[in-house]
């Protein structure tokens, strides 16, 4: 028995002898069934040719991405607090020098993941580092392998330590879920950031943000979805936005960003 790994987003099912039929996750419209066909690995064919590499985006935020390319190339954030470090985001591959790294820096408190396309290997990083999994509960079909980790939170936020809040702000998915971290700092000053994955994306021209329902096939929001999410967001001060890849990120005057941006998107779909 096996617990199959889709290549194409990177999801683990639970265990099986034959690889499944297809990955549902790959099978909505927000993602892709590879051009080639459905294919398979596990975490152990995985950690054979590749390595994760570290690189911190920012103060106590470290970097954690597969290499060679993995899935849809998505970073971890390692957010590290006094009060216990939080994993935002997750990737596919965990092996022992990730392991090693991310003990060295403390370990993990609670993972808390943005959405389905970020779900990988979550149950095998929340059993080795004996913690649970922080989901909304709008996306609980999407869980393709179930655990008693795994903490479905509901409403709009989710209070953790250290000031730090889970906001549903929906979009891409349902239960798209950003985090606000009020202790990120810079030159020693605390400035706020928001960590986003895509539920908001850092594009390439860093002074603005977009938001879409599918990414590969181009399926835009409805306005009343993007102004949610501009709601959603509007109480909590934050001057950084970090994406879900390496380098997406807005490293000023990102909320005023994510405003003339959700302008910018509403004049182009004529609203």
């Amino acid at each position: 028995m096996e617990n199959f790994i889709c290549v194409q987003c990177g999801t683990q099912f639970a265990e099986s002898a034959p690889p499944p039929p297809s990955c549902p996750i790959c099978a909505d419209e927000r993602q892709f069934v590879r051009h080639s066909g459905q294919e398979w690995t596990t975490l152990k064919r995985l950690a054979a040719n590749h390595h994760n590499r570290f690189e911190e985006e920012a103060p106590r935020l470290l970097g954690i991405g597969t290499e060679p390319d993995f899935a849809i190339s998505q970073r971890a954030l390692l957010l590290q607090s006094p009060g216990g470090n939080l994993l935002w985001d997750c990737t596919a591959l965990l092996d022992d020098q990730t392991a090693a790294e991310v003990d060295a820096r403390g370990g993990v408190r609670a993972i808390a993941i943005s959405h389905p396309h970020f779900y990988t290997t979550m149950v095998d990083w929340a059993e080795r580092f004996d913690t649970e999994i922080f989901l909304h509960a709008a996306d609980r079909e999407w869980v393709l392998r179930e655990s008693p980790r795994i903490q479905f939170w509901e409403g709009t936020r989710l209070s953790l330590w250290a000031g730090m809040t889970l906001i549903n702000c929906g979009g891409h998915f349902e239960g798209g879920t950003v985090l606000h971290w009020p202790a990120a700092s810079r030159d020693g000053g605390s400035i706020g950031a928001l960590l986003t994955g895509d539920i908001i994306t850092v594009v390439q021209d860093r002074r603005y943000v977009s938001f879409m329902r599918s990414y590969p096939n181009l399926i835009p929001l409805g306005a009343i979805a993007i102004r949610r999410i501009v709601e959603r967001i509007e109480p909590f001060s934050f001057d950084q936005i970090y994406g879900g890849w390496w380098q997406a990120n807005v490293l000023s005057n990102a909320k005023a960003a994510v405003t003339r941006s959700a302008e910018r998107y509403l004049r182009a779909i004529g609203i």
